[in-house]
């Protein structure tokens, strides 16, 4: 019986936590650099390294829109996966995160799609 209450208790969770349509500005943050393969900078970091000469700005503006999740942080590995495309197409290894935005679909709360806007850079 405990287990099948742990099971509920595990499962409940889980759907609470797939229903978030967003994530705070530091958790995101925090999780997308870990979800890509480009070099992520700050929009400050970004500005003083190609003033210094460390990076070459390639697109200052990309809108890309993930494909949706079942979580919140799915739908960030999705958009991650879509920088990471934009960031090797372009030519560079480096991207910027200039806003981000889960946007409700069709009016409803529970589903929402992840458009991140970021620039690609080259750098040493």
């Amino acid at each position: 019986m405990i287990r099948y209450t742990y099971l509920a208790v595990i499962c409940f969770i889980f759907l609470l936590n797939s229903c978030a349509t967003s994530m705070s500005p530091s958790q995101v943050n925090n999780l997308l650099p870990r979800f890509t393969k480009g070099k992520f900078y700050s929009q400050i970091q970004a500005e003083e390294s190609i003033k210094s000469g460390g990076c070459k700005l390639l697109v200052s503006e990309r809108k890309y829109r993930a494909p949706i999740g079942i979580s919140t942080s799915s739908d960030l590995k999705n958009g991650a996966r879509g920088i990471d495309e934009w960031v090797n197409i372009d030519g560079g290894n480096a991207y910027f995160l200039k806003n981000y935005q889960w946007i409700p679909l069709d009016g409803a709360e529970s589903k929402a799609q992840l458009t991140i806007e970021f620039g690609t850079m080259l750098c040493n």
